[in-house]
C-alpha cells in the first residue's frame, strides 16, 4: 500500500527535475502539525513546463520557484511559501489562522514573510488568507486571540498590545498577557479550559494570577468560547475592567 512518502516522491517524479514540494505536506516536513489532513500532494513546477495535475498530484506552475530546502531527501519550499500555498486552497478560516499562528509561534517564519508571500503570489485564493493574517500582523497568535482582536474592533477601547512580556520595577517577570493596555495597567487573558485543566497547567495559571495580584495589575480572564457565544457580555466585562484599571494608580510595571 502506498504511503505518504511514496506519494510525495511519485508526485515529484511526475513534476520532473526542479519540482518542489509545497502546501500541507511541506508544512509537515517543516515540523508544523496544525494543518488539516492533506487530500493531495501539492508540487510546484516551472511555469513553462507542460505537466498537469493527476490522481493525488496537484501541480501548480509558477514563475516564482523559491530556493529549495532538502528535508528528509525531498526538495521543499520554505515555510512561509508552504503555508501560503496551502492557505490559498483552503476554505476554513480557523484552520488557516491556526496554521499561520503555529508557524509564527514556533518561529518557522514571521508574519511579515507570510504577508510578503501573499502579496507577491497569485491573486487566486488570496482573500481568506489575507483576512486571517491581518490580526496576526497586529500581534495575535491564536484563533482565540484573533476572535478577541476582532471583538476589540467593536469595543471603542484604546488600542492594546499583544503578547508583551511584563516585569516588575526590579526586573522580575510577571507574565505575558494575551492583550495589554499599558496606559492603565490592564491585562486580558484568553484562558481555555483545555490548556489550563491539567495539574501543571492549573498550578501555572494560579501562580501567574498571583504574580499579577502582587504587581497590582488588573487582569480579566475570558474563556475562548465566550468570544463567539457571548460577545456583548465579554465586551461589557472588558469595558468594566478597563474602567477599574483606569480608576486606580497605574502599577509600576514595565514591558520588555
Amino acid at each position: 500500500m502506498a504511503t505518504d512518502e511514496h506519494r510525495i516522491r511519485a508526485a515529484l517524479l511526475h513534476g520532473r527535475e526542479g519540482a518542489l514540494l509545497t502546501g500541507i505536506h511541506a508544512m509537515l516536513r517543516h515540523g508544523l502539525r496544525s494543518a488539516p489532513e492533506p487530500t493531495d500532494v501539492h508540487v510546484l513546477v516551472p511555469a513553462d513546463r507542460r505537466v498537469g495535475s493527476m490522481a493525488f498530484v496537484h501541480v501548480e506552475r509558477t514563475t516564482r520557484l523559491p530556493p529549495a530546502r532538502v528535508l528528509r531527501e525531498v526538495p521543499t519550499v520554505p515555510t512561509h511559501r508552504a503555508v501560503i500555498d496551502a492557505a490559498r486552497r483552503m476554505r476554513n478560516h480557523d484552520a488557516v489562522v491556526a496554521m499561520m499562528a503555529e508557524a509564527i509561534q514556533r518561529r518557522r517564519c514571521t508574519p511579515e514573510a507570510l504577508a510578503r508571500e501573499l502579496a507577491d503570489g497569485k491573486r487566486a485564493g488570496r482573500v481568506l488568507p489575507a483576512r486571517a493574517l491581518a490580526p496576526l500582523l497586529g500581534g495575535a497568535r491564536s484563533v482565540a486571540e484573533v476572535d478577541a482582536w476582532r471583538l476589540l474592533g467593536r469595543s471603542k477601547l484604546p488600542e492594546c498590545r499583544w503578547n508583551i512580556k511584563l516585569f516588575t520595577a526590579d526586573g522580575r517577570y510577571i507574565a505575558t498577557p494575551d492583550a495589554w493596555w499599558d496606559e492603565v495597567g490592564l491585562a486580558w487573558e484568553i484562558d481555555s479550559r483545555r490548556h489550563h485543566s491539567g495539574p501543571g497547567e492549573h498550578a501555572g495559571t494560579l501562580a501567574r494570577n498571583t504574580r499579577y495580584l502582587r504587581a497590582g495589575v488588573v487582569v480579566l480572564q475570558t474563556l475562548p468560547a465566550r468570544l463567539r457565544s457571548e460577545p456583548q457580555k465579554v465586551l461589557a466585562e472588558l469595558r468594566a475592567a478597563y474602567g477599574i484599571a483606569r480608576g486606580r494608580p497605574r502599577p509600576d510595571v514595565h514591558t520588555g
